[in-house]
């Protein structure tokens, strides 16, 4: 079948409503989830202050932004703040564990086991979804809190299970998966960055 572009005209709009409707979403997002967002960052900075850590989990682009997240707190978000890394581990990094898990375990397991291995009462763990129905983060989220960890949601849609998983969940007021991935990542930079500098700054 021929492809017939669209014109310059109607990639233009395209991509204007794209924006807009991006910016929609994260003001509403401020708008309702500013308070939880200064939650999560109370609750992190107080682990780190004990000597805690960050583990972050999550599947498919959710996985990339809780790696993308562990980065930026051990190397760092602000060049112009000198500091130490920030402990901080992304659960799906590995690809021995995670395929051994999925293998012996049923992949359903696999970030509960990790959280089992590396986490202890006092750390933190960020679990992400965008409709709140992961099953392997929901079982994570339960580990934790068996272990005495503390657990925040990035969450989208109506929060699913996972939201009282979370003792701090942040649910974006949408139904788009893409507008959802788009407010989490900025949500988890908003947060590396006031724990960065409140702790360094």
């Amino acid at each position: 079948m021929a492809h017939l572009p669209l014109t310059i005209l109607a990639r233009q709009a395209f991509i204007q409503d794209e924006f807009l409707a991006s910016a929609d979403i994260k003001k509403k997002t401020f708008e309702q989830c500013a308070d939880r967002i200064i939650k999560a960052v109370d609750l992190i900075i107080a682990s780190l202050n004990a000597h805690g850590k960050l583990l972050l989990c999550g599947n498919g682009g959710s996985a990339a932004d809780a790696q993308h997240l562990a980065t930026e707190l051990v190397i760092r978000m602000n060049p112009a703040i000198k500091r130490p890394g920030i402990a901080a581990l992304a659960l799906t990094t590995d690809t021995s564990m995670l395929t051994a898990g999925a293998n012996d375990i049923g992949y359903d397991n696999v970030f509960a086991r990790e959280v089992e291995a590396l986490g202890r009462p006092g750390d933190v763990l960020i679990g992400i979804s965008t409709s709140g129905k992961s099953a392997s983060v929901n079982l994570a989220m339960q580990k934790a809190r068996a272990l005495g960890m503390k657990t925040i949601g990035f969450i989208g849609k109506d929060g699913g299970p996972m939201k009282d998983l979370a003792d701090v969940a942040i649910i974006v007021p949408s139904d788009d998966t893409q507008r959802i991935q788009e407010s989490q990542i900025t949500i988890g930079h908003i947060i590396c960055a006031l724990v960065e500098r409140e702790m360094y700054g």
